[in-house]
């Protein structure tokens, strides 16, 4: 018996040496007699994650989290104590106690734990995994185990691969992302991703309420609504459905790429990848798409503008109810009164409330209607009422009570806005405390001066526009600088919006001498003065026919705006798209604009003297003038790129649906990136819509992927035509377009054209041979060992096309070279 409780002594001091020596020797551990404080750390097996005491932002409060071990840039993927801070980490710690993980603070109380329970709670250790995942679990088997708790469960702001947003069936209980409060408050707050398991989709919610985004539901391949899924090069989603539960899971198809999304403070989900070149966090998706269609995001009394920055700001007669959170991204305050309302008594003044006229505005809130004749009644009803806040009278009396949600500010001349009327206190209208003597005092002793004063304005506005008209003339010979007030004059005062991009929003203008202008206000330019002068001097001196002409800028402070010349027929979008048929284009003018676009993107990349890269090929960015010659537009905003490539562009542009596989891989972007994107857009001038396209049952349908099947089999190619067109078309051009199409999208960058080569082609200067399938759209891949991408026309054709131009091609010697040169270039890719 003596031996036997020897011998059980003996195991259990080697069973516990065993486990002390697993833990010593990670560094990815902790254990009951290892907490972790102040600054300690620990780290995944791998080095991909560390855990410790953050503090974010400027904020003096201490939490427990996870975040990037290899990001330079600092970024939290998941926070225990997000809600109880500690004041000071020294003498915090995060332990084992009693089988559970807990955050105590310095008088040793709890803070944070895990709250579960265990068997076994001497044996437990929490493992920081090489995938985020945070882990409590047996110590004598760390790697077989099943988690006792696991932070993959238990997700914050950001769900990393792997992880999952489920919904229990056994305990009817939901999984989801919530906000961050501010940049500096990881509490909660109002933003919300969770699954809905009735749709098998995902959907944004408001304060746990309001639904305002859905990614539709699941269709077995991609989400109803994101279409542009299709084009996902980065993420392998997963639907699980079992007795227990339904979930989403994802991976990387490239495990090497650092990407993650996240519920931001913004009310957006977003999709970030880090570009390692740059160290920045790339925002490659987002929903909703604008600011302004986040439910409330700029709380009770403030307004949305989705043409400003900031986007929030407060209504006439309201203020911030806080600067602090303002200025830290978090809007969800919103504004207060800054006089409280009379509300029915009549003041010292003499004065009851009033109402201030708002324009252009869109209140979703629910509104009350009213059965009144007039808008002199429905402005007494809503008077009268103490707790009615706004009206609006367009034929029939709407009336809002409480706080104003969801305000958003609309450009003048937009057609979805209302006017409303705000109340406020009297005491907010100029003139509401001045009685009938003093008013008759000033006006009679202003009379004279106001004469005097007019008699001057005149004379300087006079002055004014006749220096305005020597400078518009000025224009048309050089590259203008324009004082902001000009710009803000001849566009009345950015009221007439043509559209708007990735760069900035776009405005039609009229300068004194009648010469109509479009004026671009950049977006998000953080160059100084010299900086910005230089590049757009550069940009300023391209000319070619195929290119829009910068005629001026503006560089006020933070205020960049470019002049271009205005295209009467606007963008290519609003006629390929058109759905009248008497607007639509036929096949020459297609093919003509096409071939114009193509000279433009050549010009771009080999003829300046620095490599231009578009970066946002599409249909929005070809303008036409009134003889239908397209005109690039845009280009050279993006970051100007030598000849070497050896940079990776720092922040990531374009538009989805039309962006190269490169940019996410964050490899250094070439000009080929701008061909990859040119073909996607061939394949919408085939079509007459867009790639991607919801048909009538909500089914999403990628035309690329037909078309490319249709030009490699040999099928019935005038099937892909516009059905508009009735088939009207040159067959040889439609098979031309389609093939360069398919060559442009490759996904080896390598075997893409040139657009100097495209240009060729669309000539007729060069053939082009059938291309392989693109890896992007086939999930086979045949074998493309040398591969020849052209080849040379016969002898007779050659010198047909050859005679036609010259000015492409100056002798057949020089398109043999270039011929055979493309073919090696293309076996070597």
């Amino acid at each position: 018996m003596f031996i036997k409780n020897f011998l059980h002594q003996i195991f259990y001091v080697f069973t516990f040496l065993i486990i002390q020596y697993n833990i010593l020797c990670y560094a990815d551990t902790i254990s009951l007699r290892q907490p972790l404080s102040g600054d300690q750390t620990i780290t995944s097996l791998g080095g991909n994650f560390k855990l410790g005491f953050f503090s974010p932002g400027k904020s003096s409060n201490h939490y427990i989290g996870i975040w990037y071990n290899k990001v330079s840039e600092q970024t939290i993927v998941w926070v225990a104590n997000r809600e109880d801070p500690v004041v000071d980490k020294y003498s915090a710690e995060l332990k084992i106690q009693d089988g559970n993980l807990v955050i105590s603070n310095g008088s040793n109380s709890l803070v944070w734990s895990t709250n579960i329970t265990s068997t076994t709670s001497n044996d437990v250790v929490a493992v920081l995994r090489d995938d985020g995942n945070f882990v409590l679990v047996d110590a004598l088997n760390l790697n077989t185990s099943t988690p006792f708790w696991q932070s993959f469960d238990n997700p914050t702001h950001t769900w990393l691969p792997g992880a999952k947003i489920s919904f229990n069936k056994r305990s009817n209980s939901k999984q989801f992302l919530s906000s961050w409060k501010n940049n500096e408050d990881p509490a909660p707050g109002l933003y919300t991703l969770e699954f809905d398991p009735n749709g098998s989709q995902y959907i944004i919610r408001w304060n746990s309420s309001e639904q305002y985004w859905t990614s539709g539901s699941w269709n077995g391949q991609i989400f109803r609504l994101v279409p542009e899924m299709r084009l996902n090069y980065i993420y392998n989603f997963s639907y699980i459905d079992n007795v227990n539960e339904s979930y989403f899971t994802y991976s990387l198809y490239n495990p090497t790429i650092v990407s993650r999304f996240i519920m931001d403070v913004s009310g957006q989900i977003k999709q970030l990848t880090w570009l390692d070149a740059s160290k920045e966090w790339n925002l490659f998706w987002s929903q909703p798409r604008q600011q302004c269609e986040v439910y409330a995001y700029c709380g009770a009394f403030g307004t949305c503008n989705q043409n400003s920055l900031p986007f929030c700001d407060c209504i006439d007669g309201f203020r911030r109810k806080s600067e602090r959170d303002w200025n830290l991204n978090d809007y969800s305050g919103g504004c207060e009164r800054k006089t409280d309302l009379q509300c029915g008594n009549v003041s010292s003044t003499g004065e009851q409330d009033r109402f201030k006229e708002s324009p252009n505005m869109v209140l979703q809130q629910n509104s009350q209607l009213v059965n009144v004749g007039n808008v002199a009644e429905c402005e007494s009803t809503c008077l009268n009422n103490c707790s009615c806040t706004a009206y609006a009278f367009d034929g029939s009396c709407s009336v809002w009570t409480g706080e104003l949600l969801n305000l958003q500010q609309l450009s003048s001349g937009d057609s979805n806005g209302r006017t409303f009327y705000i109340r406020l206190s009297a005491s907010e209208f100029p003139g509401a405390k001045s009685n009938m003597g003093i008013i008759i005092g000033a006006v009679v002793g202003s009379i004279a001066f106001v004469l005097v004063i007019l008699g001057i304005v005149i004379i300087v506005v006079w002055r004014h526009q006749k220096l305005s008209i020597k400078r518009a003339a000025a224009a048309k010979e050089s590259l203008v600088a324009f004082p902001y007030r000009d710009l803000q004059n001849a566009t009345k005062n950015f009221s007439d919006k043509l559209g708007g991009g990735g760069f900035g929003s776009v405005f039609k203008g009229k300068l004194p001498d009648s010469t109509e202008i479009a004026v671009k206000k950049l977006e998000s330019i953080s160059q100084g003065e010299k900086q910005f002068r230089t590049e757009v001097s550069t940009i300023g001196t391209i000319q070619h026919v195929n290119l829009v002409r910068l005629r001026g800028f503006c560089s006020e402070g933070n205020k960049k705006l470019l002049v271009y010349d205005y295209m009467v027929n606007g963008s290519l979008d609003a006629h390929l798209f058109h759905e009248k048929e008497s607007k639509v284009f036929d096949w020459k003018t297609r093919y003509h604009i096409a071939l114009g676009t193509a000279r433009g993107l050549h010009y771009l990349h080999e003829k300046c003297r620095d490599c231009i890269i578009h970066c946002d090929i599409k249909p929005e960015n070809i303008l036409l003038d009134s003889e239908l010659c397209p005109k690039v537009a845009d280009f050279g905003l993006a970051k100007l790129v030598g000849r070497d490539f050896s940079r990776v562009l720092t922040t990531m542009r374009g538009t989805r649906g039309y962006l190269a596989p490169e940019w996410i891989s964050g490899v250094a972007i070439t000009a080929k990136a701008d061909v990859y994107s040119y073909g996607m857009m061939l394949f919408e001038f085939v079509s007459g819509k867009r790639n991607s396209e919801s048909s009538e049952y909500g089914i999403a349908r990628f035309f690329p992927t037909w078309a490319a099947s249709v030009t490699v089999e040999g099928g019935d190619i005038l099937s892909l035509l516009d059905p508009r067109l009735d088939r009207n078309a040159d067959e040889d051009e439609v098979l031309r377009l389609c093939k360069v199409a398919c060559w442009c999208i490759q996904e080896n960058e390598s075997i893409r054209p040139s657009m100097g080569q495209i240009v060729q082609i669309l000539e007729g200067v060069l053939e082009v041979n059938m291309p392989p399938t693109p890896r992007s759209l086939q999930a086979f891949v045949d074998n493309q060992e040398n591969i020849v991408f052209f080849t040379e026309s016969s002898a007779s054709q050659s010198s047909k096309d050859q005679s036609k131009t010259s000015s492409t091609s100056s002798n057949s010697n020089s398109k043999s070279t270039a011929s055979s040169n493309i073919a090696e270039e293309s076996r070597q890719g």
